[in-house]
């Protein structure tokens, strides 16, 4: 069953890995997230309400509009520096002078 999103005031529908939208320019920013994937409806509607949420915007629910919650961050700054020197982090970190 397709879902539907509203973004910037503008709707989308996401149906069998499938992005649609009247605007270009969101129907871009949402294939770039698209998850060929999410093929049964409970996929669907999980992916909807990521897409949703990375970009603010609201899920069509049989109670109506909700707002999706931003998701989770994918990368945290303790992924790349230990807890006690998050000063260490980053690419560069290796050319910085030890003690």
């Amino acid at each position: 069953m397709p879902v539907r999103i509203r973004i910037y005031g503008q709707e989308a529908t996401f149906s069998q890995g499938c992005w649609t939208c009247a605007d270009d320019s969101l129907q871009a920013m949402l294939e770039a997230l698209a998850d060929p994937r999410a093929l049964s409806a409970e996929q669907e509607l999980a992916h909807a309400w990521y897409a949703a949420g990375r970009f603010g915007g609201l899920v069509a629910t049989e109670q109506g509009w909700e707002v999706a919650p931003h998701p989770e961050a994918e990368i945290h700054m303790a992924d790349f520096a230990p807890a006690q020197q998050p000063e260490r982090a980053g690419w560069l970190s290796f050319l910085r002078k030890r003690r």
